[in-house]
C-alpha cells in the first residue's frame, strides 16, 4: 500500500461504507474530485472505504509519510445540520466518538493524534453532518449530503488551488 503513497505530500482519504446511505460521503467526494478537477501529482485520493484504520497505522510506522492527511467523512453531530461541511479538528473530535470507527463513528482518533503530535503531518479533517444512517442496506446519500459534495470539493479545491478540469490547459 505505501508503495503509492510514499512519494505523495498530498494524501485525501474518503472514508465510508457507500452502502449505508450517508456513510458514503467520503467516497463521493473522491469520485467527485477524480471526476471534476484536474490533480497535481504530488496529491493521491483514495476511496478507502471502512479500511482507513490499517492505513494509518501503516504510516505511523513508515519512515516516508506525506506532508497533509486529509480525511473526509460523514458525522452525527447533534449541533450541526445536515449537509453542513465544515473542519473538525483532531483534538475537537467528540470523546463519545473516539474509540468509534468513521466520523460518525471515527477513524481511531489516537492513531490521527500520533501522527499529528509525533510526525510533524498536518491532518485535516472536512466533515459533513448526515441526515441519516440506514439500519439496513440502502445505497445512496439524502439530498442533503448530495449537494454538500460539491460544496466539500469547493473547500478542498481552494486549500489544495485545483483548478477544474474544464480549465486544464489542453
Amino acid at each position: 500500500m505505501l508503495g503509492r503513497i510514499e512519494d505523495k505530500s498530498i494524501l485525501i482519504f474518503g472514508c465510508g461504507n457507500v452502502l449505508f446511505g450517508d456513510d458514503g460521503f467520503g467516497p463521493a467526494v473522491i469520485d467527485y474530485l477524480r471526476e471534476h478537477y484536474a490533480l497535481p501529482p504530488q496529491v493521491l485520493l483514495m476511496d478507502v472505504g471502512t479500511g482507513i484504520r490499517d492505513i494509518l497505522f501503516d504510516l505511523v510506522l513508515s519512515q516516508e509519510r506525506p506532508q497533509t492527511l486529509m480525511v473526509i467523512d460523514a458525522v452525527d453531530l447533534p449541533f450541526r445540520t445536515p449537509g453542513e461541511v465544515f473542519e473538525l479538528p483532531v483534538e475537537r473530535i467528540p470523546v463519545n466518538k473516539s474509540a468509534d470507527f468513521s466520523l460518525h463513528q471515527f477513524p481511531t482518533v489516537n492513531l490521527l493524534k500520533e501522527l499529528q503530535d509525533h510526525t510533524g503531518m498536518e491532518i485535516r479533517i472536512l466533515a459533513a453532518q448526515i441526515e441519516s444512517i440506514p439500519d439496513e442496506v440502502r445505497p445512496g446519500l439524502s439530498p442533503s449530503l448530495e449537494a454538500a459534495v460539491a460544496r466539500a470539493c469547493d473547500c478542498i479545491a481552494q486549500s489544495l488551488s485545483l483548478r477544474p478540469r474544464e480549465f486544464q490547459a489542453l
